[in-house]
């Protein structure tokens, strides 16, 4: 009877352990730490596979140099490459032609991936070559290397959505381009729109000198961007002038009234316009005139304080010379603030890739460069990673009030970064001590100092991505540093209202005027391997003085050594 019971016993059990173990479900988002540390290592080989494809996206963009809202050719090659990839991609969105979203992937987490894509007025410059030698003498130019982020980031897309579709990792990798930023144009009406309502987190990738990323305060001026138009009546000049009202005084009146209003504001305000129209020819009083002002402040209250007493002196200008005037919002940007506990994370990730080996030809390039521009310090290209630290500078008394910042440059990745957990990774593309959206910081940016930037940022970025969706408390901390720190005594409020659009017109005259120079150096990566190879660039290009000098430089820090 007993030998019967255990038969009867086994019977039952193992077809239920059999059972069991063929309905145990598969990995998916379980969190292993020996299998998370192997799927990165395998992110890292397959980003190196992909180093072609990033080298190709880098150059191609770099020759399409498109000012923001013009981005026509930099739109068609990356929808087309993401569609062919499987993504699904909405084109359009929030009334800008060259904007999109692609998505791949479904459920939680999503998981935002951005970058710009627009590039600097009369920046045209020959890559490789340590001086000044525009592509189309005026045209625009990459100098500040927006053609990069969008490789960093489809690479990494491509390699993280192969393991997720391996491995049945659930999760939403959602691309986007910051159009326009120059301009200020896009991200809040991305953020107005709704298209970030329902994302877990964003990484946001930016050209940099180093391989970095930072949390908190970041330190910069948010602003508004604000074009005020004057009209009056026009009139023979020199025949009837009496009978003319001069829109153009209006903006010049303003422009003056501005300028002594500076001695009173604050030293944290940054401020800057250009004369956007100034009339048709001299013998016509103008009848049409406009002004394009940017108003900089370190915060929301500021910034508005700002932009009002700017419509006030607008206002003035026109009652002193009897014209009539309007005014319309063409960008704005908070101040940013970036969340800690992604990037500690992302942290983590940098400290495992490092900084690419840069070769002795990247450093001649680097230092002939800084030379050229007079940079602070002429030390190449940077061999030693920051430091991941608190964005927020040191706090100082100014006229009785504590203030954390001089203020600086915007970026309206911050309004996206006021909407959910973000955070900025900044990859070694360029060379430091340049001057910024100039035509020198384009030098490096379609060269290999570029290419390896963009694959250690890739590898940084995929590792990351995947850290977020095997490890749910990453996505949990950000929100909560998010929810009780970041926004615990600040509210995003937005700087445009429903009724603006963006200024899709913007920077059309001039993409007219240039294309057609532009489209005869687009980049073909089906001839050349590279975009040096096909302009027939040797690399680095240096005149002889600069080799000279840095022949030079080079011996007498071979002495100081031997000594």
């Amino acid at each position: 009877m007993k030998k019967f019971t255990k038969i009867l016993l086994c019977l039952i059990v193992v077809p239920t352990l059999v059972l069991a173990q063929s309905k145990k479900p598969k990995a998916g988002n379980k969190l292993d730490n020996t299998r998370l540390e192997k799927l990165k290592r395998e992110a890292l080989a397959e980003v190196d596979k992909r180093k072609d494809l990033a080298q190709q996206i880098n150059d191609m963009l770099f020759s399409f140099s498109e000012l923001g809202f013009q981005e026509e050719e930099t739109f068609k090659y990356l929808t087309t490459l993401l569609e062919k990839e499987g993504f699904k991609v909405e084109k359009g969105i929030s009334n800008m032609p060259t904007a999109w979203i692609a998505t791949w992937g479904s459920g939680k987490p999503v998981i935002a991936i951005g970058s710009d894509v627009d590039c600097i007025p009369k920046a045209s410059q020959k890559p490789g070559v340590a001086y000044h030698d525009p592509l189309v003498e005026g045209a625009p130019g990459h100098g500040e290397g927006h053609n990069s982020g969008q490789a960093l980031n489809i690479v990494s897309a491509l390699v993280v959505k192969q393991i997720m579709e391996r491995e049945k990792l659930s999760g939403t990798l959602m691309l986007w381009p910051g159009v326009a930023e120059e301009l200020v144009g896009a991200k809040a009406f991305y953020v107005r729109d709704g298209y970030f309502k329902d994302v877990d987190a964003c990484i946001f990738t930016h050209v940099g000198n180093n391989l970095a990323v930072s949390h908190g305060d970041a330190g910069n001026n948010g602003l508004v961007s604000v074009k005020f138009n004057f009209e009056g009546q026009a009139a023979h000049a020199a025949g009837a002038p009496w009978r003319g009202k001069s829109a153009l005084d209006a903006v010049e009146l303003m422009n003056i009234g501005w300028n002594f209003r500076r001695e009173h504001l604050e030293l944290t305000q940054r401020s800057h316009y250009v004369i956007s129209d100034g009339g048709d020819q001299p013998n016509v009083v103008p009848s049409k005139a406009a002004v394009w002002y940017y108003f900089r402040e370190r915060s929301y209250p500021k910034i508005k304080k700002l932009y009002e007493t700017g419509v006030k002196i607008a206002e003035g200008a026109a009652l002193m010379t009897d014209t009539k005037f309007t005014y319309e919002i063409l960008g704005s940007a908070w101040p940013g603030h970036f969340n800690r506990p992604i990037a500690e994370a992302m942290n983590e990730n940098i400290l495992k890739v490092g900084l690419p080996t840069w070769s002795e030809e990247d450093q001649m390039l680097a230092k002939a460069s800084q030379k050229e521009l007079q940079a602070p310090k002429v030390e190449g290209l940077a061999m030693k990673l920051d430091s991941l630290k608190p964005s927020t500078a040191p706090t100082v008394m100014m006229g009785g009030q504590a203030m954390t910042s001089m203020g600086g440059g915007s970026d309206d990745i911050a309004d996206i970064s006021w909407s959910l957990p973000t955070v900025v990774l900044r990859y070694p593309s360029n060379i430091p001590g340049l001057p910024g959206h100039h035509w020198s910081n384009a030098i490096s940016m379609a060269t290999p100092i570029a290419h390896k930037g963009v694959v250690a940022g890739a590898k940084v970025e995929a590792m990351t991505l995947l850290d977020m969706l095997m490890k749910p408390e990453i996505i949990k901390n950000a929100w909560d540093y998010y929810k009780n720190e970041q926004t615990k005594d600040i509210k995003y409020t937005p700087l445009i209202s429903p009724k603006e659009v963006p200024a899709v017109y913007l920077n059309k005259e001039i993409m007219t005027k240039y294309k057609p120079e532009l489209k005869k150096y687009y980049y073909d990566p089906t001839k050349y391997k590279t975009y040096l190879e096909q302009l027939g660039i040797k690399y680095p290009t240096l005149r002889e003085d600069q080799k000279a000098e840095l022949a030079k430089e080079k011996e007498k820090e071979k002495n100081t050594k031997g000594k």
